[in-house]
Protein backbone atom coordinates (compact mmCIF):
# COMPACT_ATOMS: atom_id res chain seq x y z
CA UNK A 1 0.00 0.00 0.00
CA UNK A 2 1.10 3.19 -0.70
CA UNK A 3 2.11 5.52 2.26
CA UNK A 4 -0.57 7.51 3.89
CA UNK A 5 -0.18 11.00 3.92
CA UNK A 6 -0.90 12.45 7.31
CA UNK A 7 -2.54 16.07 7.56
CA UNK A 8 -0.69 18.67 9.83
CA UNK A 9 -2.12 20.82 12.51
CA UNK A 10 -2.85 23.86 10.87
CA UNK A 11 -4.82 26.96 11.77
CA UNK A 12 -7.48 28.45 9.98
CA UNK A 13 -5.77 30.91 8.15
CA UNK A 14 -3.76 31.16 4.85
CA UNK A 15 -0.13 32.09 3.86
CA UNK A 16 0.80 35.26 5.14
CA UNK A 17 -1.97 35.35 7.58
CA UNK A 18 -4.75 35.07 5.28
CA UNK A 19 -7.53 34.71 7.37
CA UNK A 20 -10.55 32.09 6.97
CA UNK A 21 -13.46 32.94 4.43
CA UNK A 22 -16.02 34.25 7.30
CA UNK A 23 -18.88 35.17 4.79
CA UNK A 24 -20.51 33.83 1.40
CA UNK A 25 -19.24 36.69 0.00
CA UNK A 26 -15.50 36.43 0.92
CA UNK A 27 -15.98 32.77 -0.29
CA UNK A 28 -17.19 33.78 -3.87
CA UNK A 29 -14.73 36.28 -3.73
CA UNK A 30 -11.83 34.44 -3.11
CA UNK A 31 -13.31 31.28 -5.51
CA UNK A 32 -13.20 33.83 -8.54
CA UNK A 33 -9.60 35.92 -8.10
CA UNK A 34 -7.86 35.12 -11.36
CA UNK A 35 -3.99 34.29 -10.80
CA UNK A 36 -0.94 36.23 -12.70
CA UNK A 37 -0.62 32.55 -14.81
CA UNK A 38 -4.52 32.95 -15.73
CA UNK A 39 -3.92 36.80 -17.00
CA UNK A 40 -0.71 35.48 -18.57
CA UNK A 41 -3.15 32.52 -20.43
CA UNK A 42 -5.37 34.79 -21.40
CA UNK A 43 -3.77 38.07 -22.89
CA UNK A 44 -2.97 36.83 -26.26
CA UNK A 45 -6.43 35.31 -26.57
CA UNK A 46 -8.96 38.33 -27.66
CA UNK A 47 -12.04 38.00 -28.03
CA UNK A 48 -15.31 36.53 -26.01
CA UNK A 49 -16.04 33.99 -23.49
CA UNK A 50 -18.84 31.81 -23.35
CA UNK A 51 -19.22 29.49 -20.21
CA UNK A 52 -21.54 26.49 -21.63
CA UNK A 53 -23.68 24.85 -18.31
CA UNK A 54 -22.39 27.88 -16.12
CA UNK A 55 -25.45 27.48 -13.58
CA UNK A 56 -23.76 24.97 -11.52
CA UNK A 57 -21.47 24.58 -8.71
CA UNK A 58 -18.08 25.53 -10.44
CA UNK A 59 -19.61 27.51 -13.21
CA UNK A 60 -20.08 30.60 -11.47
CA UNK A 61 -17.29 31.11 -9.61
CA UNK A 62 -15.25 30.44 -13.33
CA UNK A 63 -17.91 32.90 -15.13
CA UNK A 64 -16.91 35.98 -12.85
CA UNK A 65 -13.08 34.86 -12.61
CA UNK A 66 -12.54 35.00 -16.20
CA UNK A 67 -14.60 38.71 -16.04
CA UNK A 68 -12.07 39.88 -13.44
CA UNK A 69 -9.36 38.92 -15.78
CA UNK A 70 -10.31 40.68 -18.39
CA UNK A 71 -10.86 43.52 -16.49
CA UNK A 72 -7.63 43.45 -15.26
CA UNK A 73 -6.18 43.16 -18.60
CA UNK A 74 -8.17 45.98 -20.01
CA UNK A 75 -10.25 44.18 -21.93
CA UNK A 76 -13.99 45.31 -22.88
CA UNK A 77 -14.76 41.57 -24.58
CA UNK A 78 -17.70 40.01 -23.14
CA UNK A 79 -18.02 36.88 -20.86
CA UNK A 80 -21.56 35.06 -21.32
CA UNK A 81 -22.86 32.04 -19.02
CA UNK A 82 -25.18 30.12 -20.51
CA UNK A 83 -27.45 27.71 -18.47
CA UNK A 84 -31.21 27.22 -17.88
CA UNK A 85 -30.87 28.92 -14.84
CA UNK A 86 -33.07 27.47 -12.74
CA UNK A 87 -32.15 29.50 -10.02
CA UNK A 88 -33.06 33.57 -10.29
CA UNK A 89 -30.50 34.66 -7.39
CA UNK A 90 -27.85 32.52 -9.29
CA UNK A 91 -28.69 34.60 -13.07
CA UNK A 92 -28.76 37.72 -10.75
CA UNK A 93 -25.64 37.44 -9.38
CA UNK A 94 -23.89 36.73 -12.46
CA UNK A 95 -25.23 40.18 -13.58
CA UNK A 96 -23.91 41.99 -10.58
CA UNK A 97 -20.72 41.06 -11.68
CA UNK A 98 -21.09 41.92 -15.29
CA UNK A 99 -21.26 38.41 -16.43
CA UNK A 100 -23.87 37.91 -19.41
CA UNK A 101 -26.71 35.41 -19.13
CA UNK A 102 -28.24 33.89 -21.75
CA UNK A 103 -31.02 31.07 -20.64
CA UNK A 104 -30.31 27.80 -23.10
CA UNK A 105 -31.53 24.42 -22.74
CA UNK A 106 -28.42 23.30 -23.84
CA UNK A 107 -30.29 19.69 -25.04
CA UNK A 108 -32.28 21.78 -27.44
CA UNK A 109 -30.19 21.85 -30.88
CA UNK A 110 -31.64 24.84 -32.35
CA UNK A 111 -31.45 26.98 -29.36
CA UNK A 112 -27.61 25.86 -28.97
CA UNK A 113 -26.97 26.89 -32.95
CA UNK A 114 -28.82 30.35 -31.73
CA UNK A 115 -26.16 31.54 -28.71
CA UNK A 116 -23.71 33.91 -29.39
CA UNK A 117 -20.13 33.48 -31.17
CA UNK A 118 -17.09 33.19 -28.89
CA UNK A 119 -13.83 32.14 -29.94
CA UNK A 120 -13.34 31.07 -26.29
CA UNK A 121 -15.86 28.21 -24.91
CA UNK A 122 -15.21 26.72 -21.67
CA UNK A 123 -17.87 23.77 -21.42
CA UNK A 124 -19.14 22.41 -18.01
CA UNK A 125 -22.54 20.93 -19.05
CA UNK A 126 -23.03 17.18 -17.77
CA UNK A 127 -25.04 15.30 -15.56
CA UNK A 128 -24.00 12.88 -12.40
CA UNK A 129 -26.09 12.24 -9.99
CA UNK A 130 -29.86 10.58 -10.90
CA UNK A 131 -27.94 8.10 -13.67
CA UNK A 132 -29.08 5.17 -11.95
CA UNK A 133 -32.93 6.76 -12.43
CA UNK A 134 -32.64 8.47 -15.93
CA UNK A 135 -29.63 7.07 -17.56
CA UNK A 136 -31.59 8.49 -20.90
CA UNK A 137 -30.74 11.73 -19.54
CA UNK A 138 -27.97 11.36 -18.55
CA UNK A 139 -26.60 9.68 -21.68
CA UNK A 140 -28.34 12.87 -23.85
CA UNK A 141 -26.63 15.56 -21.57
CA UNK A 142 -22.88 14.01 -21.71
CA UNK A 143 -22.97 13.11 -24.93
CA UNK A 144 -25.30 14.78 -27.37
CA UNK A 145 -25.10 17.99 -25.51
CA UNK A 146 -21.11 18.27 -26.20
CA UNK A 147 -21.72 17.44 -29.89
CA UNK A 148 -24.47 20.02 -30.44
CA UNK A 149 -21.88 22.35 -28.52
CA UNK A 150 -18.86 21.17 -30.77
CA UNK A 151 -20.66 22.02 -33.80
CA UNK A 152 -21.99 25.29 -32.89
CA UNK A 153 -18.28 26.43 -31.82
CA UNK A 154 -16.55 24.53 -34.24
CA UNK A 155 -13.19 26.44 -34.84
CA UNK A 156 -13.33 28.05 -30.99
CA UNK A 157 -11.04 27.14 -28.56
CA UNK A 158 -12.58 24.70 -26.19
CA UNK A 159 -11.94 24.03 -22.75
CA UNK A 160 -14.09 20.88 -21.85
CA UNK A 161 -14.55 19.63 -18.19
CA UNK A 162 -14.38 15.74 -18.23
CA UNK A 163 -13.98 13.53 -14.86
CA UNK A 164 -11.14 11.27 -13.41
CA UNK A 165 -14.07 8.27 -13.40
CA UNK A 166 -13.00 7.65 -17.04
CA UNK A 167 -9.94 5.50 -15.66
CA UNK A 168 -10.60 2.86 -13.80
CA UNK A 169 -10.52 2.38 -10.07
CA UNK A 170 -5.84 1.98 -9.92
CA UNK A 171 -4.27 0.14 -7.47
CA UNK A 172 -2.88 3.01 -4.40
CA UNK A 173 0.32 1.69 -4.53
CA UNK A 174 0.97 3.74 -7.99
CA UNK A 175 -0.09 7.07 -7.33
CA UNK A 176 -2.74 7.48 -9.89
CA UNK A 177 -3.87 7.21 -13.58
CA UNK A 178 -1.95 9.37 -15.51
CA UNK A 179 -3.31 11.12 -18.86
CA UNK A 180 -2.11 7.86 -21.31
CA UNK A 181 -3.77 5.65 -18.84
CA UNK A 182 -5.90 2.84 -20.55
CA UNK A 183 -9.64 4.30 -19.95
CA UNK A 184 -12.15 1.78 -18.38
CA UNK A 185 -14.91 3.22 -16.89
CA UNK A 186 -16.89 1.77 -14.05
CA UNK A 187 -20.19 2.46 -14.03
CA UNK A 188 -23.20 3.93 -16.14
CA UNK A 189 -22.14 7.67 -15.39
CA UNK A 190 -18.67 7.38 -16.07
CA UNK A 191 -19.45 5.13 -19.67
CA UNK A 192 -21.11 8.07 -20.71
CA UNK A 193 -18.22 10.70 -19.81
CA UNK A 194 -16.07 9.01 -22.06
CA UNK A 195 -18.18 9.21 -24.22
CA UNK A 196 -18.31 12.98 -24.16
CA UNK A 197 -15.02 12.48 -24.82
CA UNK A 198 -14.62 10.30 -27.85
CA UNK A 199 -17.42 12.51 -28.90
CA UNK A 200 -15.30 15.94 -28.60
CA UNK A 201 -12.12 14.34 -29.89
CA UNK A 202 -14.28 13.18 -33.04
CA UNK A 203 -15.21 16.88 -33.59
CA UNK A 204 -12.00 18.26 -32.57
CA UNK A 205 -9.89 15.77 -35.51
CA UNK A 206 -13.26 16.30 -37.75
CA UNK A 207 -13.52 20.45 -37.77
CA UNK A 208 -9.76 21.23 -36.53
CA UNK A 209 -10.92 23.05 -33.27
CA UNK A 210 -8.52 23.18 -30.58
CA UNK A 211 -9.50 21.93 -27.39
CA UNK A 212 -8.58 20.75 -24.19
CA UNK A 213 -10.21 17.99 -22.04
CA UNK A 214 -10.18 18.34 -18.38
CA UNK A 215 -10.36 15.42 -15.98
CA UNK A 216 -11.35 16.89 -12.74
CA UNK A 217 -11.40 15.39 -9.87
CA UNK A 218 -12.53 16.11 -6.74
CA UNK A 219 -13.29 20.09 -6.62
CA UNK A 220 -13.34 21.60 -2.88
CA UNK A 221 -14.86 24.75 -1.48
CA UNK A 222 -16.21 25.55 2.01
CA UNK A 223 -19.66 24.40 0.82
CA UNK A 224 -19.09 21.44 -1.05
CA UNK A 225 -16.62 18.65 -1.71
CA UNK A 226 -14.96 15.37 -0.29
CA UNK A 227 -13.48 17.34 2.51
CA UNK A 228 -16.66 19.05 3.44
CA UNK A 229 -18.33 15.56 3.45
CA UNK A 230 -15.69 14.14 5.70
CA UNK A 231 -15.68 17.01 8.39
CA UNK A 232 -19.55 16.57 8.79
CA UNK A 233 -19.28 13.71 9.21
CA UNK A 234 -17.31 13.63 12.12
CA UNK A 235 -18.63 16.79 13.05
CA UNK A 236 -22.22 14.64 13.54
CA UNK A 237 -20.56 11.32 14.55
CA UNK A 238 -21.67 9.70 11.51
CA UNK A 239 -19.61 7.47 10.14
CA UNK A 240 -16.86 7.75 7.98
CA UNK A 241 -16.99 4.90 5.10
CA UNK A 242 -12.88 3.93 4.15
CA UNK A 243 -14.06 1.45 1.65
CA UNK A 244 -13.08 3.90 -1.45
CA UNK A 245 -10.05 4.79 1.01
CA UNK A 246 -8.15 7.44 -0.90
CA UNK A 247 -8.82 10.50 -2.70
CA UNK A 248 -7.59 13.21 -4.87
CA UNK A 249 -8.66 16.84 -3.80
CA UNK A 250 -7.74 20.19 -5.44
CA UNK A 251 -9.72 23.94 -4.48
CA UNK A 252 -12.12 25.05 -6.50
CA UNK A 253 -10.12 28.05 -7.33
CA UNK A 254 -7.39 26.27 -8.52
CA UNK A 255 -9.27 23.98 -10.52
CA UNK A 256 -10.76 27.63 -12.16
CA UNK A 257 -7.62 29.00 -12.56
CA UNK A 258 -6.13 25.42 -14.24
CA UNK A 259 -9.49 25.17 -16.53
CA UNK A 260 -8.70 29.30 -17.56
CA UNK A 261 -4.89 28.45 -18.66
CA UNK A 262 -5.84 25.57 -20.37
CA UNK A 263 -6.78 27.91 -23.20
CA UNK A 264 -3.46 28.48 -24.33
CA UNK A 265 -2.80 24.22 -24.45
CA UNK A 266 -5.84 23.54 -26.56
CA UNK A 267 -4.81 21.61 -29.53
CA UNK A 268 -6.38 19.03 -32.22
CA UNK A 269 -6.22 16.31 -31.57
CA UNK A 270 -7.25 17.53 -28.26
CA UNK A 271 -5.14 18.35 -25.17
CA UNK A 272 -6.02 16.21 -22.01
CA UNK A 273 -4.74 16.89 -18.91
CA UNK A 274 -5.59 15.55 -14.96
CA UNK A 275 -6.81 18.55 -12.71
CA UNK A 276 -6.44 17.46 -8.75
CA UNK A 277 -4.15 17.46 -6.32
CA UNK A 278 -0.57 16.37 -6.17
CA UNK A 279 -1.25 14.09 -2.90
CA UNK A 280 -2.75 10.59 -2.65
CA UNK A 281 -5.07 11.45 0.62
CA UNK A 282 -5.87 9.15 2.99
CA UNK A 283 -9.26 9.36 4.08
CA UNK A 284 -8.88 7.89 7.34
CA UNK A 285 -6.13 10.47 7.98
CA UNK A 286 -8.46 13.39 6.87
CA UNK A 287 -11.23 12.04 9.09
CA UNK A 288 -8.46 11.30 11.93
CA UNK A 289 -6.85 15.18 11.09
CA UNK A 290 -10.99 16.28 11.45
CA UNK A 291 -11.46 14.69 14.68
CA UNK A 292 -8.06 16.63 15.65
CA UNK A 293 -9.47 19.68 14.96
CA UNK A 294 -12.72 19.49 15.92
CA UNK A 295 -11.90 17.78 19.25
CA UNK A 296 -13.95 14.89 18.26
CA UNK A 297 -12.94 10.97 17.66
CA UNK A 298 -14.18 10.17 14.24
CA UNK A 299 -16.23 7.11 13.64
CA UNK A 300 -14.90 4.94 10.98
CA UNK A 301 -16.65 1.97 9.02
CA UNK A 302 -15.01 -0.44 6.70
CA UNK A 303 -11.37 -0.99 5.67
CA UNK A 304 -9.38 0.35 2.72
CA UNK A 305 -9.08 -1.35 -0.86
CA UNK A 306 -5.98 -1.68 -2.51
CA UNK A 307 -7.25 0.37 -5.07
CA UNK A 308 -8.89 3.65 -5.78
CA UNK A 309 -10.08 6.37 -8.02
CA UNK A 310 -7.36 8.10 -8.32
CA UNK A 311 -5.48 10.57 -10.58
CA UNK A 312 -1.80 11.53 -11.47
CA UNK A 313 -1.46 15.16 -11.56
CA UNK A 314 2.29 15.32 -12.25
CA UNK A 315 1.41 16.90 -15.68
CA UNK A 316 -0.45 19.59 -14.28
CA UNK A 317 1.76 20.31 -11.72
CA UNK A 318 5.17 20.73 -14.26
CA UNK A 319 2.49 23.18 -16.43
CA UNK A 320 0.75 25.37 -13.57
CA UNK A 321 2.74 24.60 -10.45
CA UNK A 322 1.68 23.27 -7.31
CA UNK A 323 -2.34 24.28 -6.01
CA UNK A 324 -2.15 27.68 -4.26
CA UNK A 325 -4.54 26.22 -1.30
CA UNK A 326 -2.94 23.08 0.23
CA UNK A 327 -5.12 20.54 1.76
CA UNK A 328 -4.49 21.22 5.13
CA UNK A 329 -5.64 24.84 4.69
CA UNK A 330 -8.87 23.46 3.09
CA UNK A 331 -9.28 21.55 6.26
CA UNK A 332 -8.65 24.15 8.08
CA UNK A 333 -11.02 26.42 6.81
CA UNK A 334 -13.93 23.94 6.14
CA UNK A 335 -13.67 23.21 10.31
CA UNK A 336 -13.98 26.56 11.03
CA UNK A 337 -16.91 27.66 8.28
CA UNK A 338 -18.89 24.52 9.85
CA UNK A 339 -18.41 25.14 13.24
CA UNK A 340 -19.55 29.11 12.83
CA UNK A 341 -22.80 27.57 10.93
CA UNK A 342 -21.73 28.47 7.57
CA UNK A 343 -24.29 27.41 5.13
CA UNK A 344 -23.56 24.44 2.78
CA UNK A 345 -24.87 22.78 -0.07
CA UNK A 346 -26.38 19.40 1.31
CA UNK A 347 -25.35 17.47 -2.12
CA UNK A 348 -23.10 14.66 -0.63
CA UNK A 349 -20.67 13.71 -3.64
CA UNK A 350 -21.14 10.09 -2.36
CA UNK A 351 -17.30 9.49 -2.63
CA UNK A 352 -17.33 6.43 -1.51
CA UNK A 353 -19.17 4.79 -4.29
CA UNK A 354 -17.13 1.78 -5.92
CA UNK A 355 -19.77 0.49 -8.74
CA UNK A 356 -19.94 3.91 -10.39
CA UNK A 357 -23.58 3.86 -9.00
CA UNK A 358 -25.25 7.16 -9.04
Amino acid sequence: MAQRRVMPSMPASGPGGDPAPNTEADLERRLAEPTPAVLDALRPLGGDLVVLGAGGKMGPTLARMARRAFDLLGRRDRVIAVSRFSSPDAKSALRLAHVETVRCDLADHRAVAALPEAPLVVFMAGQKFGTMDAPGTTWMMNTVVPAYAAERYAGSRIVAFSTGNVYPLTAVSAGGAREDHPLAPVGEYAASCLGRERVLDCTSRRDGTPMAIVRLNYAVELRYGVLVDIVRAVLRGDAVDLRMGYVNVIWQGDANARALQCFAHAASPPFVINVTGPETLSVRDLAEHAGRLLGKAPRLEGEEARDALLSDARRSVELFGPPAVSVGQMMAWIVDWLQRGGRVLDKPTHFEERRGAF
